[in-house]
């Protein structure tokens, strides 16, 4: 399985992730808690990493950063038409 972009859905307590492919064909669909997330990315050779910009997102973002992933914070504005 390899995912080239990925996109988190953050959340308190869970986290919803889809990953695709270079194809854009969606290879992962995960609900992973915070600690299996961490544990998740370690794992995840390097990729685009996209989620909402908010409070927790930066501290997310410094963590995948240190995993060789490239993050993109999207603002809030822009998530609903990005989902769709």
């Amino acid at each position: 399985m390899y995912i080239k972009v990925l996109g988190i859905d953050l959340g308190k307590s869970s986290f919803h992730l889809i990953g695709c492919d270079s194809h854009d064909q969606q290879v992962c669909k995960k609900k992973l808690s915070r600690q299996k997330l961490i544990t998740f990315i370690a794992q995840l050779p390097p990729c685009l990493i996209a989620f909402e910009a908010c409070g927790g997102a930066h501290w997310l973002g410094r963590l995948c950063m240190e995993h060789g992933h490239d993050v993109r914070l999207i603002p809030p504005q822009y998530v609903k038409p990005f989902v769709k």
